[in-house]
């Protein structure tokens, strides 16, 4: 998008508040499709939902951001952050406001579950619109060495609100029902909307250049575009399997610890603050060190192996437990810190990975890329509560857990190719880049 001479100034601290409000547009939103899982046993029983209709009904709010997140990304490339982000938001808060009215359970009433479905699948689809604009703002008003940071720092917004919503929901639940929940998102939607309003613009100029240009940067923006790189298709592959173990603990960790490992309500809460508390330190921890290592690629090979090891290490666990966790505190222990651990891993390297996406695809389309990773993440999400329990109908939390270990073993070789494989990619770029240019 070019700027026109009479764009706004700003000061160059400015960026800092386009970052805030993108942290509180992703937080507020994944205060709702993070913190809704949170209410996961009291939803059972308030809807009175089986294991299979509940991953189903969890699923949906994924699948409908997964369906609208590339559309809101090609939007978000041709009007700009501002536009997509208040429709988007705006939006939300309406349809959260319809569930509050229609869809939430009483004592004297259970809407059908038509009616769930419905709300959760429409606010999946509206809410999308806030990743994509959000990650764009970041590519425009942040330099290359600012950007893993600035990136890791919006990409904390959703364990943030994932914290929050663990925090908070199933309290707001227990004590004043489904429509206070409701109720409560549609104003965190609004508040987030009214911060993009008042902060959210188009940089006047382009970012600022820096001395050190990485590699990856100067190969960066093909001109066919990230839907024809087969590059960026592989990383947003990647980054969509490697959530699928973030996915299971999130959608289904607070069964997994209520049925099986027989904790209570302040001991599972606990563990999904720590779980989303450990993630936003990890990820704004990670993002510094690799804007200042640029070790992008060994970040993200070792946290997809140590994810590899922590899942396959609580499947033993629970193979090993079998029966007889309720008899032993130390079993109850070692499950919900071995949950927690694995769950915070499992979620450290998205500011790294959605940088090196951006970064490939080029500012300019950096919201199409990452609606593109996006669409990929929240298929994930929509399949991921679907098919735990059918896994565990076959063989119980230990296949769950394998099934986690083995999404991170996959993703690895995606998101890091093998060194001959990375070269080949570079010299293959380097050789069309200087045809182009003689």
């Amino acid at each position: 998008m070019t700027h026109s001479s009479h764009s706004p100034s700003f000061a160059p601290r400015h960026r800092w508040k386009v970052l805030a409000a993108g942290v509180a547009a992703n937080a507020a939103f994944s205060v709702a499709f993070s913190g809704i899982p949170m209410t996961a046993v009291l939803m059972r029983t308030g809807y009175q939902l089986d294991n299979a209709t509940l991953g189903l009904v969890l699923g949906l709010m994924g699948l409908g951001i997964a369906v609208s997140e590339l559309p809101w990304g090609l939007l978000t490339d041709r009007w700009g952050d501002r536009p997509v982000l208040l429709t988007g938001l705006g939006s939300t808060a309406v349809a959260l406001v319809a569930m509050a009215l229609w869809a939430a359970p009483n004592a004297q009433h259970i809407p059908s579950l038509g009616w769930l479905a419905a709300g959760l699948l429409l606010v999946g689809l509206l809410g999308g619109s806030v990743n994509g604009a959000s990650g764009r703002a970041v590519m425009t008003w942040f330099d290359a060495g600012e950007r893993g940071l600035a990136m890791s720092i919006r990409q904390t917004a959703v364990p943030l609100g994932g914290g929050i919503g663990a925090l908070v929901l199933p309290f707001v639940t227990l004590h004043f029902g489904f429509a206070a929940l409701y109720g409560l998102l549609a104003l965190l939607c609004a508040l987030s909307a009214a911060m993009s309003w008042a902060w959210v613009h188009e940089p006047p100029i382009a970012p600022r250049s820096t001395k050190a240009t990485t590699t990856t940067e100067v190969r960066a923006a093909p001109k066919s575009g990230p839907l024809r790189d087969a590059r960026v298709w592989r990383i947003v592959l990647g980054i969509g399997i490697l959530c699928a173990p973030q996915f299971a603990v999130l959608s289904f960790g607070t069964v997994f610890l209520h049925d099986f490992g027989h904790a209570g309500f302040a001991t599972i809460t606990a563990t999904m603050v720590f779980t989303q508390v450990g993630a936003m330190v990890t990820r704004v921890w990670s993002g510094r060190w690799t804007d200042r290592l640029r070790n992008r690629p060994a970040y993200l090979r070792a946290c997809s192996a140590l994810s590899v090891l922590l899942f396959a290490a609580l499947a033993v666990l629970v193979m090993a437990a079998g029966t007889h966790v309720a008899d032993s505190s130390a079993l109850r222990i070692a499950l919900v810190v071995l949950l927690g651990v694995s769950g915070v891993c499992v979620s450290a390297w998205h500011g790294v990975a959605y940088t090196e996406l951006a970064t490939l695809a080029g500012a300019a389309r950096a919201g199409t890329a990452l609606g593109m990773a996006n669409t990929s993440v929240f298929l994930v999400c929509f399949v991921t509560p679907f098919s735990i329990p059918h896994l565990l109908a076959l063989q119980g939390w230990s296949l769950v857990w394998l099934a986690a270990s083995a999404c991170a073993l996959v993703a690895m070789p995606l998101l890091v190719p093998r060194p001959d494989t990375a070269a080949a990619v570079d010299q293959n770029v380097a050789k069309t880049a200087l045809s182009r240019s003689t």
